[in-house]
């Protein structure tokens, strides 16, 4: 807890938002300074509730009322500690998480929440300010050898926590950098890169190897790996993305995603990308409402953007908590990303019908239809209509991992879903094979990948010492 009648003397407080008109021309993350004595009376507010229903809603159960009372009482170089024992990366779910921690806070339950992601937040940046996060590597080695394939946070938190076991650690990446999804995925404006690349300096230095343009399955064999390591873990991610199958898909200017989104960053940290897909002077329509459809939109702002308009299947959420989704379950409710505030009009309950295009193969227009609610989305009779539309791109989820010869060739076995299917120490049907993250459990959130990652650690560490001395 932080200070006992905090909650009823602070109210909630958050830092603000850079202006949409200022921040659509730039890159940058959008949130302005927040000062140390505001984020203490934050962190002040947090109860004494006996049951802190934070560490249930939390993915890797950040010990969450123990680190704000260490900042309501200035003892920062604690808070880290206490931090970083549930999560190795703190700097990235205090920027993208949604915080479920947040709406499972039992202060929630009648006023607003504690401000939990912010507070976590500048705790590991005042750490990196201090000079308090630096390398730490094993005593010894036991000359045990890993692969992780995949550098997503999966496979980061993985990979982090076998080298501190003091195993020999290789993180296989098939793109040129690493970070996979944190890397390419989520746009400049939420996380600038530089989070990224300091800890990987890091973990470099605790003896982590990196090796990127490597794509297992293709350039590697699963069968050089199974010789040369004495486990794998595949951190793949579910890059596979839920297509629209609808008459005139294969018009141009109909893109998914993650096409989009990574020429993006790439042009951002300073690369050359021939035919970039830009929304620059264009008429664009995103399909899919949730956070990869909000990153198109953030986009399309800063390319310079005609309109933008992002349509949703589902029906509108309630403003509010919705009653089916009472506290402390994460709530079905309207949320507006930082990216809606910059314009473009989002419209719900409409199902795309197919799409036409000019003489040339260009996408020119967009043909949908308004819909009932769920589970039929049965079409509203007269509600058909069109749209102009020059770039279309589909952010409607993915469906798993991506089948590329890396899953054919491990050979390993798939869930119904078709998610790797690995068992409670996260061993796949193939013995020495691990998997964790979006590839095991199908695709999440990032602060789950992290659990994941960790917990999958702890199964490969086992797997090859007998017992494990990492936290479960």
């Amino acid at each position: 807890m932080g200070k006992v009648t905090g909650f009823l003397e602070f109210t909630r407080e958050v830092p603000a938002r850079r202006s949409p008109t200022e921040r659509i021309n730039d890159w940058f993350e959008i949130y302005q300074p927040f000062p140390e004595d505001k984020l203490k009376k934050q962190a002040g507010r947090c109860m004494d509730c006996g049951v802190p229903f934070c560490h249930t809603g939390c993915p890797v159960s950040n010990i969450i009322p123990d680190w704000n009372d260490l900042v309501w009482n200035g003892r920062w170089q604690e808070a880290i500690r206490i931090l970083h024992s549930t999560n190795n990366f703190p700097e990235f779910t205090g920027r993208i998480c949604p915080a479920p921690c947040e709406a499972a806070c039992v202060l929630g339950i009648h006023e607003p929440p504690v401000t939990i992601k912010n507070i976590e937040k500048t705790i590991v940046e005042r750490a990196f300010e201090e000079g308090w996060i630096v390398p730490e590597p094993p005593k010894e080695r036991t000359g045990k050898r890993v692969a992780v394939v995949g550098s997503g946070p999966a496979g980061l938190a993985a990979a982090q926590q076998l080298a501190r076991a003091g195993h020999w650690v290789t993180v296989f990446e098939k793109n040129d950098r690493i970070g996979g999804l944190l890397r390419y995925g989520i746009p400049q404006f939420k996380m600038e890169k530089f989070v990224i690349d300091r800890r990987i300096k890091q973990m470099e230095a605790e003896g982590v190897e990196f090796a990127v343009n490597t794509h297992v399955g293709k350039t590697v064999t699963v069968a050089e790996l199974r010789r040369n390591f004495d486990a794998i873990l595949l951190a793949g991610g579910a890059e596979n993305p839920r297509d629209l199958n609808v008459p005139g898909r294969e018009l141009k200017g109909i893109h998914f995603a993650m096409e989009f989104l990574p020429d993006a960053n790439k042009v951002a940290l300073g690369d050359q990308v021939p035919n970039q897909i830009l929304a620059t002077g264009k008429r664009v329509i995103i399909i899919g409402g949730g956070d990869t459809g909000a990153d198109c939109l953030g986009t399309s702002h800063r390319h310079g953007a005609l309109s933008v308009a992002q349509f949703e299947l589902m029906p509108q959420p309630p403003t509010t908590r919705s009653p089916n989704t009472p506290w402390p379950l994460w709530p079905l409710q309207l949320r507006t990303e930082s990216a809606h505030e910059e314009g473009g009009a989002r419209d719900w309950s409409v199902n795309t019908v197919k799409f036409t295009g000019d003489e040339h193969g260009n996408v020119k227009k967009l043909h949908g239809i308004r819909v009932g609610a769920p589970p039929k989305f049965e079409a509203i009779p007269g509600s058909e209509f069109e749209m102009d539309v020059d770039l279309v791109l589909l952010a409607m989820g993915f469906t798993g991992p991506v089948k590329n010869g890396l899953l054919e060739e491990a050979a390993v076995e798939l869930d119904a879903r078709g998610n790797v299917k690995a068992d409670e120490n996260y061993m796949t049907s193939q013995k020495g094979i691990f998997s964790a993250g979006d590839m095991r459990r199908g695709q999440s959130l990032v602060v789950w990948a992290i659990s994941e990652g960790r917990k999958a650690a702890r199964g490969v560490d086992q797997f090859l010492m007998g017992t494990s001395t990492l936290p479960a």
